[in-house]
């Protein structure tokens, strides 16, 4: 039960970041101009989904906290790094990002480690 913390902590981080990139992506590129930038750049923190996502983050910190509450530090911090394993797939499938096999050598890299990690 205790591991629902650290759980809820990656599905959270994980949906603000895929959020993010969605708006993003549905706003269009950067302005140039500063102007036009700040404007932009307002427009975005104003999308409720940007909100949700910056909300995420909120909520992601207090189920760390739990999290904190209930294991050491140097257990449960290598279960971050599934937030890049996540990310990477989800963003193949929605995105249509590419998947290297660079970047699969790199995510098993990840899984073995954390699952090392956790172990000592």
């Amino acid at each position: 039960m205790n591991y629902l913390y650290i759980v809820a902590t990656i599905a959270l981080t994980v949906f603000g970041q895929i959020a993010i990139k969605m708006q993003v992506l549905k706003a269009g590129a950067l302005p140039a101009e500063a102007g036009a930038k700040l404007a932009f750049l307002v427009k975005l923190l104003l999308n409720p989904w940007i909100i949700a996502a910056f909300a995420a983050a909120f909520l992601a910190s207090v189920t760390w906290m739990g999290a904190m509450s209930k294991f050491q530090l140097s257990h449960a911090y290598p279960f971050m790094a599934l937030n890049f394993v996540i990310v990477l797939g989800l963003s193949a499938w929605l995105f249509q990002e590419p998947l290297s096999l660079t970047r699969l050598a790199g995510v098993a890299l990840i899984c073995i480690g954390t699952v090392v990690a956790a172990q000592g």
